[in-house]
């Protein structure tokens, strides 16, 4: 398989200011103020150069699936930019709890009583407490990471009870295919039941729908970096 062309500079920063526009005219079409909504560019898979020309282009949140991934990219960045925020917004290992309280800003997806446990005790040992957003599986779908729609009440309030206020908000990914309004609905409704003030949900192709819904934070990958390079065979 031939080798991807570098990152373009130029696109992904054009891409950048397009995306931009877009959650801005969202937010005031909902009623909202522009600076309420955080985007986190979704970089993953994709190389540290693209993460570099976004930073260059004023983005300082990123959106990463794998620890080993944002271990491997992020420290020499944030060398050169402090002020990025890493969000892990992939399912996340107990084995890995410990490495991602070390290097991310925010963790996206803590979704059951032994990832809490393993943040808890990650957190003692590193000294350091990321700001948490527990991840609910609002289509209640086998093959998803996330806490089932029925658990999640509880769930939510033993972790507030445990955490503080580092549980910060919830994140969601709607089933694919499926109208994402009602999930976005009900994720926001959630939230405002717990008085969590963040909510991450929407993507690339469904952002604009979250923000009149409420989203404080969208993950927006393949409308700044392009298609995902696909791995060699």
């Amino acid at each position: 398989m031939p080798e991807p062309p570098p990152p373009d500079a130029a696109a992904i920063a054009a891409n950048l200011v397009a995306v931009r526009a877009r959650i801005a005219a969202a937010a005031r079409r909902a009623g909202r103020a522009p600076e309420d909504v955080a985007l986190v560019a979704v970089c993953k898979t994709h190389p540290a150069e693209a993460v570099r020309h976004a930073l260059a282009a004023d983005q300082r949140r990123f959106g990463e699936n794998r620890v080993q991934e944002a271990a491997a990219k992020f420290p020499a960045l944030r060398v050169e930019y402090p002020d990025l925020r890493l969000h892990l917004i992939g399912g996340l290992q107990t084995n890995k709890a410990r490495d991602a309280v070390r290097i991310a800003d925010v963790i996206e997806t803590l979704d059951r009583p032994r990832l809490a446990d393993a943040i808890a005790d990650a957190v003692q040992r590193e000294g350091r407490m990321p700001t948490l957003l527990i991840e609910v599986n609002t289509g209640d779908e086998p093959q998803k990471s996330g806490v089932a729609r029925g658990e999640a009440d509880a769930f939510i309030a033993a972790c507030r009870a445990r955490f503080g206020d580092s549980l910060a908000g919830l994140m969601c990914i709607p089933p694919l295919g499926a109208d994402p309004a009602p999930h976005f609905a009900w994720l926001a409704a959630c939230a405002a039941r717990h008085g969590l003030s963040v909510l991450s949900m929407g993507m690339s192709a469904d952002f604009e729908t979250a923000i009149a819904h409420g989203a404080t934070h969208v993950r927006v990958g393949t409308a700044i970096f392009g298609a995902r390079p696909q791995p060699a065979r």
